[in-house]
C-alpha cells in the first residue's frame, strides 16, 4: 500500500518554539527541518509535507482571518493529502477546531489539531508525543478509509471531537476535556479507537465556507447583574446573536426586566442561546421556573454544547445567507456537526 500523505499546517503556538542554548530565549524553529528536530518522525511510514499560514501567531491572536487561511489551505490540498495535522496554540484551539468543524462541510478526512504545553525544544516537552501520535491518527486507515474522518483535537494521549472540547488547565499536560462526549481515541501501547463515537464517512461532496458573522456577544449571568449592564451589550445596534451563560440546567433570576430585554432582542431578530456555566451536563429550560421564563421569552436551548462550539455555530449560521431567521433558530437547536447530543 502507498504511504499516507499528511499535510502539517503550522499556525504558531508553543509547540513550534525551540530554546536558544546560549540565551535561553524561545524562538520559532524552521519547520522545513522538522525531522531534524524530531528524528522519530523518520520512523513513521508516512509522507510528510509542512506548510505555514502567512504569519504564524500566538493563539491568543487567532481571528476569523486565521480560520479562513486554514480552510483555504485545506480546500486547496484536500484531494492531494490523506489527512491534515494543524499545529496550534492551546489557548484558543477549541475555538479554532469548532470553527473548522462548521466551515468545512462534509469532511471525509482527518483534520487533527494538536499543540503542547511546553515548547518542542524543551527536554520535558509534551509536543513530540502529541505531534507524532496526531500524525499517526491522521494517517490511520481501515479498509482504505480514514478511521477518523472529522475535525478533532489530540492532546496528552486523548483524541477529542473538536467541537466538543474545552481547555481546562493552563499548566497540566492534560489540558483539555470533552465534558459531554466520549473520547474518539485513547493512545497507550496501542491507539484504541472508540468507533461508536467517531463520525462516519459521508457520501456528500466536501465544501468550504469562508464567511462568518462576528456580530455576536456573550453575557455571563451572576447574582446582582444589573439591567444597565445587560443592556450595554444587548442594545448594540449591530448585534445578531447573543449567548447567555446561565446557572445549572439553564437557570437565571426571574427578573421581569430580563424577560423584557430578551423579548426585545427577539423582536429585533437577534438569536439568543442558553448555555450552562457548568462544565458537564446540559440546559433543560423546562425543568424549573427559573428556566421556563427564558423559554417563554424566546431563548433557544444550547443543551450540552460547549461555549466555544455555541459561539462558533452562531457565527456560522448567521453567515448562511440562504437561511431565514426562523431557519437559523431551528438549526441552532439541532445537532448539525456532532456538536450537541440529539436528545
Amino acid at each position: 500500500m502507498e504511504k499516507s500523505k499528511i499535510l502539517i499546517i503550522y499556525t504558531g503556538g508553543t509547540i513550534g518554539m525551540i530554546e536558544d542554548p546560549i540565551t535561553g530565549a524561545l524562538n520559532p524553529f524552521d519547520f522545513d527541518h522538522l525531522q531534524d528536530h524530531i528524528p522519530e518522525l523518520n520512523k513513521l511510514d508516512v509522507d510528510l509535507t509542512v506548510v505555514s499560514i502567512e504569519h504564524p501567531i500566538d493563539s491568543s491572536n487567532v481571528s476569523p482571518d486565521t480560520w479562513f487561511q486554514l480552510v483555504t489551505i485545506i480546500g486547496e490540498y484536500y484531494e492531494i493529502f490523506d489527512g491534515f495535522v494543524i499545529l496550534h496554540g492551546s489557548d484558543t484551539m477549541a475555538y479554532s477546531a469548532s470553527a473548522l468543524s462548521f466551515l468545512l462541510e462534509h469532511v471525509n478526512k482527518p483534520i487533527i489539531f494538536t499543540g503542547s504545553q511546553l515548547p518542542i525544544g524543551k527536554i520535558r516537552t509534551d509536543g513530540k508525543e502529541n505531534l507524532i501520535t496526531a500524525i499517526e491518527i491522521a494517517a490511520a486507515k481501515e479498509n482504505g478509509h480514514p478511521i477518523v474522518p472529522e475535525v478533532a483535537i489530540y492532546f496528552e494521549y486523548s483524541l477529542y471531537r473538536g467541537n466538543r472540547t474545552t481547555k481546562v488547565s493552563s499548566e497540566n499536560f492534560e489540558a483539555f476535556q470533552s465534558p459531554n462526549y466520549p473520547l474518539l481515541a485513547e493512545a497507550g501501547v496501542h491507539i484504541k479507537y472508540n468507533r461508536f463515537a467517531i463520525n462516519k464517512v459521508t457520501e456528500h461532496t466536501f465544501f468550504v465556507r469562508q464567511k462568518i458573522c462576528t456580530h455576536v456577544a456573550s453575557i455571563r449571568i451572576f447574582p446582582g447583574l444589573q439591567r444597565e449592564v445587560f443592556q450595554a451589550i444587548s442594545r448594540l445596534p449591530q448585534l445578531k446573536g447573543l449567548i447567555i451563560e446561565t446557572f445549572g440546567s439553564g437557570n437565571t433570576p426571574t427578573h421581569a426586566w430580563l424577560s423584557e430585554e430578551i423579548m426585545h432582542l427577539n423582536q429585533r431578530e437577534v438569536i439568543v442561546v442558553n448555555v450552562t456555566q457548568c462544565t458537564t451536563g446540559a440546559v433543560s429550560q423546562g425543568k424549573y421556573e427559573t428556566g421556563v421564563h427564558l423559554e417563554r421569552a424566546g431563548v433557544l436551548s444550547g443543551r450540552d454544547i460547549t461555549f466555544e462550539a455555541a459561539i462558533l455555530k452562531l457565527m456560522y449560521l448567521l453567515a448562511c445567507d440562504e437561511l431565514s431567521f426562523e431557519e437559523r433558530k431551528i438549526y441552532m437547536e439541532r445537532n448539525i456537526r456532532g456538536e450537541m447530543s440529539n436528545n
